[in-house]
């Protein structure tokens, strides 16, 4: 039987939907709450009954050659163990990407150990200079998030070897 795909706002999922999610990512507080106020990407299993992957894209800030850009941010991608390998983060994926290229400057995300050739093959550009965070005690170096960050292109040039600026948030910066 053929899964079932699903894409809704934080704001039309119900308590038990978010349960779901967050069982299947095990999530500590400050990185569920990146993934609160987004677009979500499910896969459920043909019956409704089961998430076997998710992800969201939420709306951030990057700076990058003095300019604010409409970041489309990928957050709490996963899959589901006993149903890994069966292209679910694919499918996820490519729905998170369509939606950053028609409604985002460009995409970002902070690649896990490991997973950055997958990101790679699926057109997503290691950013190669310095990052950067926007503080509440002003800009500060982010230099143990320099090489995990990725973007997807957009319609904005960018110079991946420049410095990139995040907006501030609690937890995991980037």
């Amino acid at each position: 039987m053929t899964p079932h795909v699903r894409t809704a706002h934080t704001a039309e999922l119900s308590t038990p939907t978010l349960r779901a999610i967050r069982g299947l990512l095990g999530l500590a507080e400050h990185d569920w709450d990146h993934t609160l106020g987004g677009l979500h990407t499910m896969v459920w299993d043909s019956d409704g009954d089961r998430l076997i992957a998710h992800g969201a894209v939420v709306q951030r800030r990057l700076i990058h050659a003095g300019r604010a850009l409409r970041t489309g941010y990928v957050e709490a991608l996963g899959v589901h163990p006993d149903h890994r390998g069966r292209g679910h983060g694919r499918t996820v994926t490519g729905v998170l990407e369509r939606v950053i290229a028609a409604a985002y400057d460009l995409g970002a995300l902070s690649a896990r150990p490991g997973t950055a050739p997958y990101w790679q093959d699926r057109g997503w550009q290691p950013w190669q200079g310095r990052t950067w965070a926007l503080t509440p005690m002003g800009i500060a170096r982010t230099e143990e998030w320099d090489g995990t960050v990725h973007i997807l292109p957009g319609p904005v040039p960018l110079d991946t070897t420049g410095e990139l600026v995040c907006d501030w948030r609690d937890g995991d910066i980037w």
